[in-house]
């Protein structure tokens, strides 16, 4: 009975054993591209989902990891010669109406930096006009092909490098990215409230001079009215010693 069980148990594990190769084989071949980075649902490079409406451009991508496939797919051009994919590079084209899109994904900005610097020495040498490029991020952005500037000029600016960097440790310029945001915050608030200072001052003086011309205005206007002024009938005097006269009525102004 016991040698029974354990068989049960071998056959099982020798079954699961056999399975394990046959599904990572099935999962392969649905998987018909080699990348670096592929996505998790439907394992295409991440890389591609970076062109601009790569969607509906599926079945004209040619996906490139050599320099023989990228002359394949966009032909023999000087520009190509100068592209290293010794170092796991990847590049993803596809064609546009406003020219031939050209992603080259490099591994690290170092990389990045030393071929955008001979890329635009050579389209210098080259002087070829049809050519758009620009750098962004990891990515050298190629249009070939265009005729109008900017339409190539905009399709580039609808490539997006969407990397994010994190660090397996403590990030050393955390402090930096703080000091940083507290300087930009401080400087926000002191700008606000210099101008809300200002505001409040420049509304007192405006209210002031309004009050002020309107009471001068009204009493110029009251004095206007008036046919004969005099303050004689208004005050009080007191005869202390006797010898000041008194106002003769007759004398006093009359309304």
């Amino acid at each position: 009975m016991k040698f029974k069980s354990l068989t049960k148990w071998i056959f099982a594990a020798l079954m699961m054993a056999a399975a394990v190769p046959f599904a990572f084989a099935q999962q392969a071949a649905q998987t018909p591209y080699q990348s670096q980075e592929l996505s998790d649902g439907d394992g295409i490079p991440v890389l591609i989902k970076h062109l601009p409406n790569w969607e509906n451009l599926r079945d004209r991508t040619a996906f490139v990891r050599d320099t023989a496939a990228l002359k394949a797919a966009l032909g023999e051009r000087p520009i190509f010669d100068l592209v290293d994919f010794s170092a796991g590079t990847e590049a993803v084209t596809a064609p546009y109406q406003a020219g031939k899109l050209l992603i080259i994904e490099y591994t690290t900005p170092q990389v990045s930096v030393e071929s955008d610097a001979k890329f635009i020495a050579r389209l210098g040498e080259l002087g070829d006009t049809t050519t758009v490029y620009r750098r962004i991020g990891n990515y050298s952005v190629f249009v070939f092909d265009g005729t109008d500037t900017a339409a190539a000029t905009e399709l580039l600016e609808q490539v997006k490098y969407e990397k994010n960097v994190q660090w397996l440790g403590d990030d050393p310029y955390y402090l930096k990215r703080a000091e940083r945001a507290f300087i930009n915050t401080t400087s926000g608030i002191f700008t606000s409230t210099v101008f809300v200072i200002l505001i409040g001052i420049g509304l007192a003086i405006t209210g002031g001079l309004i009050v002020g011309i309107t009471y001068f205005t009204l009493r110029v206007r009251r004095r206007a009215a008036m046919t004969a002024y005099t303050d004689a009938g208004g005050m009080t005097r007191l005869n202390l010693d006797g010898f000041t006269p008194d106002i003769v009525p007759e004398r006093l102004l009359g309304e």
